[in-house]
Order: structure tokens, then C-alpha cells, then sequence
């Protein structure tokens, strides 16, 4: 069995509203939970180079596949929201038992982090420590909507053809449209684009692009709540950014140094939106020096 295969066989079921969510876990470490929360439009899966690492600092590491990704229930008739991606992370983490947590974010994954980031302060301010969010590191992702510059497809699925695009949609023009986001030196092979291909499409997936898209939306109506939660927040957090990222890489960075008062970031040259499948050494490093000397 290949290790694609074996993520999918090992992996854990729960109930989120109705619908089976398909999670992976592990972990050994002394560090405390963390909740690691993938982008659009793959899955758990882009955390694997990755989490032989994780699961020896960390314990219990916990990735779901969101509702309407990967392995998860694709709904057709569900409001997909960022706010109800929240709702999933935390119900998966006190199922578990996890009252403290950290988080590892990307893409999408940021702006369930950023949305769980408010919740967090709201929960402080009230004298509520049944979850407490402890660290957040943020990878790749649209942090600042007037600096997210979404690729074509992503901007048709968004709008008005967006059913029509979703379903009618190819492994081709996928395979295109995904490898352009990745660095010159560091996109997938034509097995790696296959897999991804097949997490959209598992579950008829395609049929929902558009309606997962309407986070584009969510994070203008919201940005007043999500930056804030990012230019205010009260635990430790880390912006790891690929710079070659055409979507949300240098221009990212420097939205983030604007808003952010002392604003921890590494920055990852040659590396382009995923820095956990690019540059995974990289990635792991600046990951763990957070840890390191920022948490404890």
C-alpha cells in the first residue's frame, strides 16, 4: 500500500452536523495538541511530508479534511462557511479531549485560524477557558483580502458561471491552474497532480466548487473581525510565506509588515503557495524555532 493510500486507510471518521468527516492523527511529542488545518482545494494530505516531524514535537497532532474536501462529506445542499469550519475544528477538538491547543494553518486553513483567533479573544474576555488557543502559525494564504490575488479559476467558480465551471471542469485544466501557484523548481509530478485531482474530486466534489468558493466573499463581509484578530491577537503568531507565491506570497508579506506591529515572519525564497510540500526542511524549521523560543 503507497503512503497516499495508507493516509486515507489509517485515517479516523467523525459526525459534523449529519455528515462523516474524515480526520488523521498521530503524535508522541510533549509540546501539546496541535490542529493542523489545510487549504484549498486539497486536503489533509498536504501535511504528510510534514508530519513525521509534527507527531515528535507534538501530541495529539490532529488534521481533518474540512467538510466539502478530501475524504470529507461533500454535501450538495450545505451553507459552506468559514464560520462552520470553525464550529467543525472545535468539536473535533473537544471530542478529543483538547482543552489548549496550537494551530498550523494554510490558505484556506488561515482564515478558519484567523476566524478561530477572534473566537479565542472573545472566550478570554468572558473568563472562558474551556478551549484556550495557545500559537498560531500561518503558511501561504489570504490573510488581507486586498492582497489576495485569486487565480482565474478560482475567480470564475466564484461567480455567476461558477456551477457550470465546477462541473464541467477537467484534470487538465486543474493540473494547470494548481501547478502555476507552486515554484518553477518545486511542482508536483504527474502523480502528486493526480492525487490532488482525486481529493477534489472524490465524493463529486467538482459539483461544489462554487459554493466553497464563497469564502472569497467571507473574508471581505469579515475582514473588520479576521484582521483584527490577526493585527490584534493575544497568543504568539508566525507568518511562514513562500515568496514566489503568485496568489498570496511578497505582496502578502508586505501587507502583513503594514498592519502587524512586530510582525514575526520568515520568509521562504525559491517557494511558491505551499512551503509544507516545497520546502518541507525549510518549512519544519521555521515551524519548530517558533516553538522554540516563542511558546512555552
Amino acid at each position: 500500500m503507497d503512503e497516499f493510500a495508507n493516509w486515507r486507510s489509517s485515517g479516523q471518521r467523525f459526525t459534523h452536523r449529519g455528515h462523516q468527516i474524515f480526520w488523521q492523527s498521530g503524535g508522541t511529542g510533549s509540546g501539546g495538541a496541535l490542529l493542523c488545518l489545510h487549504g484549498f482545494p486539497t486536503a489533509s494530505w498536504d501535511w504528510h511530508l510534514v508530519w513525521p516531524d509534527l507527531c515528535e514535537q507534538f501530541a495529539p497532532v490532529l488534521a481533518p479534511d474540512l467538510i466539502g474536501f478530501g475524504w470529507s462529506a461533500k454535501p450538495q445542499q450545505y451553507d459552506y462557511s468559514i464560520a462552520d469550519q470553525a464550529d467543525l475544528s472545535e468539536q473535533l477538538l473537544r471530542e478529543q479531549g483538547v482543552a489548549r491547543f496550537h494551530i498550523l494553518a494554510h490558505d484556506y486553513g488561515d482564515t478558519v485560524a484567523q476566524e478561530m483567533l477572534a473566537r479565542d479573544a472573545e472566550r478570554r474576555a468572558a473568563g472562558d477557558t474551556s478551549l484556550v488557543l495557545e500559537s498560531v502559525c500561518l503558511l501561504n494564504g489570504g490573510l488581507f483580502p486586498e492582497a489576495h490575488r485569486p487565480r482565474p479559476i478560482q475567480r470564475l467558480l466564484a461567480g455567476p458561471l461558477g456551477p457550470l465551471v465546477g462541473r464541467f471542469g477537467n484534470e487538465k485544466t486543474f493540473a494547470h491552474s494548481l501547478a502555476a501557484v507552486f515554484g518553477p523548481d518545486s511542482r508536483p509530478d504527474d502523480e502528486q497532480m493526480h492525487r490532488f485531482w482525486l481529493l477534489w474530486c472524490s465524493k463529486h466534489g467538482k459539483r461544489n466548487g462554487h459554493k466553497v468558493m464563497h469564502y472569497l466573499a467571507e473574508r471581505r463581509a469579515r475582514r473588520e473581525r479576521w484582521v483584527g484578530a490577526l493585527t490584534r491577537p493575544q497568543v504568539p503568531v508566525r507568518f511562514i510565506d513562500g515568496t514566489l507565491d503568485p496568489v498570496s506570497g511578497e505582496r502578502m508579506v508586505r501587507r502583513y509588515r503594514q498592519l502587524v506591529s512586530e510582525p514575526d515572519v520568515v520568509e521562504l525564497d525559491e517557494v511558491g503557495h505551499y512551503p509544507q510540500l516545497e520546502a518541507p526542511t525549510q518549512t519544519m524549521r521555521a515551524f519548530q524555532e517558533f516553538h522554540g523560543t516563542r511558546v512555552t
